[in-house]
Parts: structure tokens; sequence; C-alpha cells
């Protein structure tokens, strides 16, 4: 559910999908979806400032992984491909 979203329609399932993945992700992370949704968009546009994206293979989700004492940590995965780089101004 990120700026890419706004240019496609979805079905209403999709839709559902997205917004319970936004709510188990944001539960793991011990934070807010409006956070999570924010912090998404935010990574967006720093990188799109620099390079084009694909925002139809972007994928940005955060998991719980092991921290190295029998307990997790929160970490951000972001799948960003790349279009092309932006020339300089």
């Amino acid at each position: 559910m990120g700026f890419a979203d706004f240019f496609r329609k979805k079905t209403s399932s999709n839709v559902a999908k997205d917004r319970l993945k936004l709510v188990l992700v944001s539960d793991r992370a011990g934070c807010s979806p409006e956070i999570m949704e924010q912090m998404k968009n935010d990574i967006i546009a720093v990188i799109s400032k620099y390079v084009e994206i694909d925002l139809e293979g972007l994928d940005i989700k955060i998991t719980q992984e092991p921290d190295g004492n029998n307990g997790t940590v929160p970490a951000l995965f972001a799948n960003i491909p790349i279009k092309e780089m932006r020339s300089k101004k």
C-alpha cells in the first residue's frame, strides 16, 4: 500500500490482503500501521530522488530475525527493483 497503489486498480480482496499484511508486520515490529506506511513512503521518496524504481516489483517488509541471544529483533528488508539511474541535475 504505497505510492504505486494510487495508480493501480485493486480488487477489494487485494486491498484487504494488503491491509492485513500491514497490520501483521506492524504488530511484529511493535509500531502502528500508520508509522509503517509512512516509513515505507519515506523510503520510496528518498530512493526515488536518485533512481527510477519499479513500483510494481517493490517489496518492503519488517520481519523478526534472531538476535543471537535467543531472542528476536525487527529487521527491515527491501527489494526495490531499479529501472534506471537518474541524471545529475
